[in-house]
């Protein structure tokens, strides 16, 4: 083979694995939908914090921490999974939250057993 035909097969099969490379980097859980929403400025606080993925996670390696702007812990109640679907963590709040700024951290692992972790705030007038 000449050494041109030969940079052309290497640059494909280059080609080939980013695109494999990437299609496995889509296939992780990454938060798709907060509510609140992320930068979001809500009149109430909010009951819950639902964080909807863009895949299935399981609940069990997955967790949700609420920070107020001292970057303190904010006590929630047990996250939840929605039952009927699956890419959906829920955090009921039991108390009101006053008003301030609020930092979400989550961390989750997708069914498919890769583990994904982020964060973003919202805040309550």
């Amino acid at each position: 083979m000449k050494k041109t035909a030969l940079n052309r097969v290497a640059a494909l099969l280059l080609s080939a694995a980013a695109l494999g490379f990437s299609q496995q980097v889509l296939a992780h859980a990454h938060l798709q939908t907060p509510v609140p929403g992320e930068n979001a400025t809500v009149d109430h606080s909010p009951q819950q914090l639902t964080l909807t993925f863009t895949e299935d996670v399981e609940p069990a390696f997955s967790g949700i921490e609420l920070l107020n702007e001292q970057n303190q812990p904010v006590a929630v109640e047990k996250m939840q999974r929605n039952d009927k679907q699956h890419d959906q963590l829920i955090v009921p709040i039991g108390e009101p939250l006053p008003a301030g700024r609020y930092q979400v951290k989550w961390h989750v692992l997708s069914v498919d057993g890769h583990k994904t972790k982020g964060s973003y705030s919202f805040s309550v007038k």
